[in-house]
């Protein structure tokens, strides 16, 4: 929600502001069938797109 309503404009700077690893988030969450969406600004499952 915090990207979507535009409070962050990157993933990135939200990810700096809760100090978390971008790369391990990124990573923890495909491992759970997610990947994040610039165009949408969120996690989505991993094929929701195609």
């Amino acid at each position: 929600m915090l990207l979507r309503d535009e409070e962050f404009d990157s993933l990135e700077s939200l990810c700096y502001n809760f100090n978390e690893d971008i790369d391990k988030l990124k990573a923890n969450l495909r491992e759970a069938g997610y990947v994040y969406s610039e165009e949408q600004r969120q996690f989505r499952p991993i094929g929701f797109d195609e």
